[in-house]
């Protein structure tokens, strides 16, 4: 029996070692195996160094990290360059396969996001979607002038369904809470306002609203689930049974400034009206008539692509 030169035991062992873990812990980084390829390719660790942009001291160092991972020579230097050993050139062989598989991987991934980032959802409730979402889009086409954006309009709790049923990207509500699954961010602040025709009597009032009055007083009111009455029944504790519901914020000043009742709508929807004096203000005490205006998103499933932009937009 010959005897044992002591690496046998060694190599079983190290063999046994190298398997425990994860693969990447086993496997050269993607960096390191193209630095050997371009070494194999160029003849010279310092031309391989400059054609991926770092130092020959870093491309040395990347090289002996590789060596003491596998455990094996791969490039031998001298004054007239860098040569491969001979189990460089077989873990180069391997390395091209590793690469190549690498850029295929690459361009499924860039695929992805291209199918992604050339379309755009938004779900917003009727106040944002009328006043505040035309520039934020306008904004976002100087941007990503390719990218094909569609409205879904609606009341605030028919986005949160849209968003949460993957029919949207993104949401803009305007209501009093967040549903359930949803993660948001206020975006903007908002003033409710208390309007009538100027032939209604309110008009010609010397004192401010009470909350109780308005509380107690039919109104010409969006539809269940619309985000403007949900702040207002919240901030009142209750309102009277309507005495219209309408489904657009435009129905709904149409209907005040001909003289059917009061209304309450967002400050945003009232500068022309008010200014032409087609609707007047009513001053209300003792209620705070304001919100918060919020984008919308599955819980876990932060924007990106041209929703990231988007978000940033209305932020901005």
């Amino acid at each position: 029996m010959g005897q044992d030169d002591g690496t046998g035991d060694q190599g079983v062992r190290g063999a046994g070692a190298g398997r425990g873990g994860g693969l990447s812990h086993r496997v050269p980084e993607l960096g390191a195996l193209e630095l050997l390829l371009a070494v194999a390719r160029l003849g010279s660790l310092g031309r391989a160094a400059r054609e991926l942009g770092i130092t020959q001291p870093a491309a040395s160092s990347r090289v002996r990290s590789m060596e003491r991972q596998l455990g094996v020579a791969l490039v031998d230097r001298s004054p007239r360059g860098s040569r491969l050993t001979d189990a460089g050139a077989l873990v180069t062989d391997w390395a091209r396969r590793v690469v190549e598989a690498a850029e295929v991987f690459d361009a499924g991934a860039q695929a992805l996001r291209d199918r992604r980032d050339s379309r755009l959802r938004v779900a917003a409730s009727m106040t944002i979607a009328e006043y505040l979402l035309p520039g934020w889009l306008i904004a976002l086409r100087g941007q990503r002038p390719d990218t094909a954006v569609s409205l879904l309009a609606g009341n605030s709790t028919v986005v949160a369904e849209r968003v949460l049923s993957a029919e949207a990207d993104l949401g803009f509500v305007e209501g009093v809470s967040v549903a359930a699954g949803l993660d948001s961010v206020v975006i903007a602040h908002d003033r409710l306002i208390v309007v009538t025709g100027p032939g209604h009597p309110w008009a010609r009032r010397r004192r401010a609203l009470g909350a109780a009055e308005l509380g107690a007083t039919p109104l010409i009111l969006r539809e269940e689930g619309s985000g403007t009455r949900q702040v207002l029944e919240a901030a009142l504790g209750g309102l009277a049974r309507p005495l219209i519901e309408l489904s657009s914020t435009t129905a709904v000043k149409a209907s005040a400034a001909s003289g059917a009742g009061p209304a309450v709508l967002s400050e945003l929807a009232l500068g022309e009206e008010l200014s032409a004096r087609r609707l007047v203000a009513i001053p209300v005490e003792g209620v705070r008539l304001s919100r918060d205006l919020r984008a919308v998103w599955p819980v876990g499933h932060r924007p990106a692509g041209p929703a990231r932009d988007l978000l940033a937009l209305t932020r901005s």
